[in-house]
């Protein structure tokens, strides 16, 4: 499992907050069931991204990326888990709010 904090513009209108907290699992580690509706869209970088929602509340359940067919993003709150790991990085930091403080000893990458 992998987990990050997104700061790309597109996260943060698609969670509607300054940034989207995912982990990423390996594909064969998860079995999707029930019922979802996709929403593609390009992200900054051109690569494909499929959001999967749910029909009934619209909360995302999981995010697929085309270049990395072999992960599954699930939102970090929807494990609804104060216990969860703490992710140990940081992507697209430009387009971080200067307000948003981040932990020092995460990776900051892109």
């Amino acid at each position: 499992m992998r987990i990050s904090i997104c700061h790309c513009l597109a996260c943060q209108r698609r969670t509607g907050s300054v940034f989207g907290v995912q982990a990423r699992f390996p594909t064969e580690q998860l079995v999707v069931v029930g019922r979802s509706r996709e929403y593609q869209r390009s992200a900054e970088s051109g690569n494909i991204l499929s959001s999967h929602f749910c029909p009934e509340c619209g909360a995302t359940l999981l995010l697929k990326l085309d270049i990395e067919p072999q992960l599954i993003g699930v939102p970090v709150g929807a494990f609804a888990d104060p216990d969860f790991p703490a992710p140990p990085a940081s992507i697209y930091e430009e387009y971080r709010h200067p307000w948003v403080p981040l932990p020092e000893d995460i990776d900051h990458l892109y």
